[in-house]
């Protein structure tokens, strides 16, 4: 793979073994409240945080501010994440401190597990600690954030421990060299309001309100619309042998920006809309959950398979199905893959005890036209005959106007995917 690798100032010694976890403030230290849950899951950290401030208060905050920042896409959604509770136990933007914990050890200095640091960038060099700044999004005044700590990050070390690379072939490498500013600043939040998406999110609270208190819930993520053999695969997940009788499934498409050639959120969104219609019905209908999720894809394999678990686990989830190569991404230059098939499943294992979430391996499903969908050990065992239609001629086929196999995708999918999609 070339190995093109990112051009950002910082010294040698930031790729040295590193700096052991200092003391941070604990969380929380802002007031948070414990969300009325009906999950059986206790939240990341033992408390559900819940930082929005009281709509009376929202006036006074407002008119303390020092100035107003602007909001990215990105930095909108992990606001919104912050605010209602998402990233517990964080109470606020990674002071400098818990970022070095997570960047190095995958951990706060409370020592409770993170994936991937979570961090307010800036290209304003004026801001300083003790200010409050208004954090707004596209009109939208979402939060008060007081500036307890700044920094010039370390971003090699950073791409490295979080992506495993420093190249810019990796897209998340290239959003935290090109996109994010060269500040890091951090400190509490106390939310105001949140923005209208194309995706209605419900906050974790909410979620867990629609979730049985007695029961297991896996949860499925997904940033595309969903095919046949998604459907049975997070259906089928039901049945595994870690997971229990009553068990319901969470569909929770992530709406945050992702990866430049994806489908559109909003052609996305209604895709997701008329399959829950078509299908709610159904037996497996029935024992399935949608929810969005305004998360930002990192697109960084094992270290972001750990962050969703943690998100899923606040929205009330047990279990995590990890596909193969999941978050996983190719090399812009080469489209060779920066993570193994299994390296994310292999991860989400190995911590999954103390994360209080069980992995769920992905089914490697095949279709058939002796036994419709089939694991593919048992279609070779059995001289199945196999039909594929690879992404690329589903598109060809899309655009060309020509009939899609339902064995393939769902009429009603297809039907949006045309009219919306170009």
């Amino acid at each position: 793979m070339l190995s093109a690798v990112l051009a950002l100032s910082s010294g040698i010694q930031a790729y040295q073994a590193g700096a052991a976890l200092r003391s941070m403030r604990t969380a929380p230290q802002q007031e948070s409240r414990l969300a009325m849950m009906a999950s059986k899951q206790v939240p990341h950290g033992g408390t559900l945080v819940d930082l929005f401030a009281p709509e009376s208060d929202a006036e006074s905050l407002i008119s303390s501010c020092d100035k107003t920042i602007e909001l990215t896409d990105r930095q909108s959604c992990d606001t919104q994440l912050i605010c209602n509770g998402a990233f517990s136990p964080l109470t606020g933007f990674m002071s400098e401190d818990e970022y070095n914990g997570v960047v190095q050890d995958m951990r706060l200095p409370s020592g409770t597990i993170m994936g991937l640091p979570v961090v307010m960038d800036t290209f304003d060099d004026s801001i300083e600690v003790g200010q409050k700044l208004l954090l707004s999004y596209q009109g939208t005044n979402m939060a008060v954030m007081t500036v307890e700590s700044k920094w010039s990050p370390d971003k090699p070390l950073e791409c490295i421990k979080a992506y495993g690379t420093a190249t810019i072939e990796h897209p998340g490498v290239r959003m935290v060299a090109m996109e994010r500013g060269p500040t890091y600043i951090g400190g509490p939040l106390q939310g105001l309001s949140v923005p209208t998406r194309d995706f209605p999110c419900m906050t974790p609270s909410e979620v867990r309100e629609t979730l049985p208190d007695d029961a297991d819930v896996v949860a499925f993520q997904c940033r595309n619309p969903v095919h046949r053999a998604h459907y049975e695969l997070f259906t089928r997940a039901l049945d595994a042998p870690n997971v229990g009788d009553d068990a319901v499934v969470l569909v929770h498409p992530t709406c945050g920006p992702t990866q430049e050639d994806d489908i559109p959120g909003p052609v996305r969104f209604k895709t997701y809309e008329v399959l829950q219609d078509e299908t709610k019905d159904t037996d497996a209908g029935k024992r399935t959950r949608w929810a969005y999720l305004p998360y930002s894809m990192h697109m960084a394999g094992p270290r972001e398979a750990i962050q969703h678990m943690i998100i899923r686990k606040n929205y009330g989830c047990t279990h995590f199905i990890i596909g193969r190569d999941m978050a996983g991404s190719k090399s812009s230059v080469d489209g060779e893959d920066f993570y193994g098939a299994f390296d994310a499943q292999d991860f989400a294992k190995a911590n999954a005890e103390e994360l209080g979430v069980q992995p769920v391996p992905s089914l490697n499903l095949v279709y058939t036209k002796e036994a419709d969908y089939v694991v593919a050990e048992e279609a070779k065992e059995k001289g199945y005959t196999i039909e594929k239609l690879s992404g690329t001629k589903f598109r060809q086929m899309l655009r060309a106007g020509e009939e899609i196999p339902e064995w393939f995708a769902f009429k009603s999918v297809v039907d949006v995917l045309r009219a919306e999609w170009k």
